[in-house]
């Protein structure tokens, strides 16, 4: 039975969408409301938010007893510990990822010391040979710590959605200007198609860079070395896979060997390869398109990915766009 609602925070309407009797609809805070009248005394229990971005709400419910003179007979508050959540689980993915991930290098390191002490102590082409190695997977090692730390930050704020603009294609622009010397290395032409009237909002210009950023690198590292690369920006209406109202569509595809379509859906989550040697050999960390997720969900925008076996990969990132007027 609806009970009527005769105070509530805003805070509170906030959590419920704006309509504080759907959040009372909820399983676990009808049960512990229930509970509360029936035993005539607190009730404590967690709540999580069906949401874009998990919020995790630590609920409590007091009787009153005797009622208000309104007639209210309970007290519901609300804690917010999503934050505080995120950071316990932070700190366990961390140590459990690093330690995982940095045996490997940290073992080649310690190999080829051992090496250059020994058998090698006075060999000076084995020396130089064994130095270039080791400062590989010590760059190797900071780009992991890198983007495990920055992935970290991510999740920890991934429940409050972003505040400003961003011109995306002046951040596209200058991703691509910043990646020229990979572009060279690898012998690949970047196609461009920006436009200039394409603004996201709300957004945070720094993490849509970083979204870019990593699409284009993988496109790069794992497309067709001396294969083209297209970059794109757009505003578009919506429709067809995308949410059915107005927003601005950044993508980025190769032309490279594609992606078997069972990896697909797993492509997102963290450390996962396609082919753990070659994506090693490229220099990624396998967590570039888990960063993307994180910062694509914060924004409450779409990550769509498609691709075939030899016939390259799409990625699309639909974004809210920026109101008229």
């Amino acid at each position: 039975m609806p009970r009527p609602v005769r105070f509530s925070a805003p805070e509170a309407r906030a959590r419920g969408g704006g309509d504080v009797a759907a959040l009372l609809r909820h399983p676990t805070l009808a049960n512990a409301v229930d509970r509360a009248l029936a035993e005539q005394r607190p009730q404590i229990a967690d709540l999580a938010l069906p949401v874009s971005a998990a919020q995790e709400i630590a609920l409590r419910v007091i009787p009153m007893e005797p009622p208000l003179a309104d007639g209210g007979r309970l007290v519901i508050l609300l804690s917010d510990r999503t934050r505080e959540r995120a950071v316990e689980r932070m700190r366990a993915d961390f140590v459990a990822n690093a330690s995982h991930e940095l045996r490997t290098p940290l073992a080649s390191l310690i190999g080829f010391i051992e090496t250059l002490r020994g058998p090698a102590e006075d060999d000076p082409a084995a020396r130089s040979r064994f130095l270039a190695i080791m400062a590989e997977q010590s760059e190797r090692m900071r780009r992991l710590i890198d983007d495990l730390l920055g992935l970290s930050r991510i999740e920890l704020n991934e429940h409050q959605p972003p505040t400003g603009a961003a011109r995306l294609a002046e951040i596209a622009g200058a991703e691509a200007a910043a990646l020229e010397p990979l572009l060279r290395r690898r012998r690949v032409t970047l196609a461009q198609s920006l436009d200039e009237a394409a603004v996201a909002a709300p957004a945070d210009a720094e993490q849509l860079a970083q979204v870019v950023r990593n699409l284009l690198e993988n496109a790069v590292r794992h497309g067709r070395e001396g294969g083209t690369v297209q970059l794109s920006v757009a505003r578009v209406e919506g429709g067809g896979r995308l949410p059915a109202r107005p927003g601005v569509l950044v993508a980025v595809s190769d032309d490279g060997p594609g992606i078997p379509r069972e990896h697909i859906p797993r492509l997102t989550e963290r450390f996962y390869r396609v082919d753990r040697g070659r994506s090693r050999s490229a220099g990624g960390t396998g967590l570039g398109l888990a960063i993307v997720k994180h910062i694509v969900n914060r924004h409450r925008g779409l990550l769509l990915i498609e691709s075939e076996e030899g016939s390259g990969a799409s990625f699309r990132v639909w974004l809210p766009a920026a109101t008229e007027g």
